[in-house]
């Protein structure tokens, strides 16, 4: 019956008196933008930053929110609105809302649940022809021996931008073509590096295959039928594999089990944590079935040799690199152009934080910093100045594609808000934007020419992430985890033979009371003295 919105975000806002715009931020938001406004924005910008950041499935969902959705409602649009709801749209009623009441009032606004549909079974017949760099080969004929005989266990250590997930399908397709039938199995966390996998093996077994295979997808409330997936790829996600054990199937893993002949963990310095590390074991049972891990980063710390080297025993003390010439491979591949020459600034915000003596020493002492800590200072007006001045000295530049990652989803939104305000093309992508607005958002970042867009995100592209066409990050998450920032870094360092850049600019942003980071170079090289 009411096919199109009933009225567009846009709309909503646009004839808002600015006392009821205001009423849509929190107050530390407004202080900063007020602050970066030299009093407060304007009645326009303020619906600007409004249409772009305000999150109307958020506040439809819980009855504060939709009190003041309510409220703003037009006298014209209420009577439609209330046709469409099948209830009184009175704020004062704004309690008790069915979930298909709230999902009208959504679609009411043009926001619609987007449950993208992926097919769980593909199949047909593919002709081999899919290449390698050199180094890449070599990876691959020294792995498959630590596969396929022995501990069956091992690591494949590339940095990040050198194709890991396209020389690892190399192996994953020797496996099924040596095993027929048989399943292999691709661990991941997040949506991004499950749909890079799926995409990379669909590409690779139409070229390297020898028959035709199945694909399937575990994730949220998609799964294959366990029970006759014979043949073909698995990519599971590790949240929904845990959820799985821990609910009304926890014997899928060993029904599972008895087929797969390969297992590769993505990300594998999460493989030893112990809920990861039960999922990994119970699939890997059979003893024809090898282990690869996949990282750039090849530890969980950033001195605890201990922790290092039970991740290093746990496959087999086995890792396969680069054989390069020279003693530096990053040198070797940003000489060839494999990687984009990086530039590495380091810009200091004026101090924002107030950390006594006893706090510096927690905060050394412990793995990470602190989340109350980094959400304070990133809410700072002297951070999100420091801030907004690295993203635009980049646009200054000529940098057309800069990705941002921020220290929370409140971060990011302010970021990217104050960017459109100030008429920079900017979006911002958490774990909590719709799919249909992320992919829109990516698809443009990834795009090849047209005007310079910010990619403002937090928490999604640190990892599976591949846009060649970024020249620039701004790292405004302080971390002390090695492996996080060099994946951050990892994001804009592709080179010319990979589709990317000559060069690109890498600016930290620092609050002084925080410690610094380390470069990729040193990440890369940091871990060795575990493995043999």
């Amino acid at each position: 019956m009411f096919d199109q919105p009933g009225l567009t975000i846009a709309r909503y806002f646009e004839s808002m008196p600015e006392e009821m715009l205001r009423r849509f931020f929190e107050p530390d938001v407004l202080a900063v933008l007020d602050a970066l406004s030299s009093g407060h924005p304007d009645g326009e910008d303020l619906r600007r930053i409004a249409t772009a950041v305000v999150d109307i499935n958020v506040l439809a969902s819980e009855p504060r929110g939709r009190k003041l959705l309510l409220e703003a409602i037009p006298d014209q649009k209420r009577g439609e609105l209330q046709a469409r709801v099948e209830r009184s749209i009175d704020p004062s009623l704004s309690e008790d809302w069915s979930k298909p009441q709230v999902e009208r009032l959504c679609e009411f606004f043009g926001l619609f649940d987007e449950r993208p549909v992926i097919a769980q079974v593909a199949q047909e017949t593919i002709v081999p022809d899919f290449g390698l760099f050199d180094h890449q080969r070599g990876a691959v004929q020294e792995l498959l021996p630590l596969l396929t005989e022995g501990e069956r266990r091992a690591v494949l250590h590339l940095p990040t931008g050198v194709g890991k997930t396209r020389t690892a399908m190399h192996a994953v397709s020797r496996v099924l073509h040596d095993n027929d039938p048989s399943v292999v199995v691709w661990l991941a966390s997040g949506k991004e590096l499950l749909d890079q996998a799926l995409d990379a093996f669909s590409q690779a077994w139409r070229n390297l295959g020898n028959r035709p295979v199945e694909i399937g997808l575990m994730r949220g409330n998609t799964a294959p039928d366990i029970a006759t997936f014979n043949d073909g790829f698995i990519a599971i996600g590790l949240a929904k594999a845990w959820s799985a054990l821990s609910g009304p199937e926890p014997e899928w893993t060993m029904r599972l089990a008895p087929r797969v002949r390969l297992v590769v963990f993505d990300e594998a310095h999460q493989s030893i944590a112990r809920t990861y590390r039960r999922i990994t074991e119970e699939l890997t049972v059979d003893y024809r079935c090898g282990l690869l891990g996949l990282t750039a980063t090849p530890g969980r710390t950033w001195a605890d040799i201990d922790e290092d080297g039970k991740l290093a025993e746990f496959f087999a003390g086995n890792k396969v690199t680069l054989d390069v010439p020279g003693d530096n491979p990053i040198a070797y591949l940003v000489d060839n152009g494999y990687l984009a020459r990086p530039e590495f600034r380091t810009l200091l915000a004026e101090p924002g934080l107030r950390i006594d003596d006893q706090e510096a020493a927690r905060i050394a002492k412990s793995l990470d910093i602190p989340e109350g800590i980094v959400a304070a200072m990133s809410m700072s007006e002297r951070y999100v100045a420091a801030v907004l001045r690295a993203i635009e000295q980049l646009l200054d530049e000529g940098h057309h594609r800069v990705i941002v990652f921020a220290a929370s989803v409140p971060h990011a939104r302010l970021l990217a808000a104050i960017l459109v305000a100030r008429g920079v093309r900017s979006d911002a992508v958490t774990g909590a934007t719709p799919p249909r607005p992320r992919e829109r958002a990516i698809r443009a970042f990834k795009a090849a020419g047209g005007k310079p867009i910010v990619l403002v995100n937090f928490g999604v592209l640190t990892t599976g992430f591949d846009a060649p066409q970024a020249s620039g990050a701004v790292i405004a998450r302080p971390t002390k985890s090695l492996v996080l920032y060099s994946q951050m870094v990892g994001r804009a360092i592709r080179g010319p033979k990979a589709g990317g850049t000559d060069t690109c600019t890498v600016v930290t942003v620092v609050d002084p009371a925080l410690p610094g980071f380390g470069d990729v170079a040193s990440a890369f090289s940091n871990w060795e003295d575990v493995w043999h």
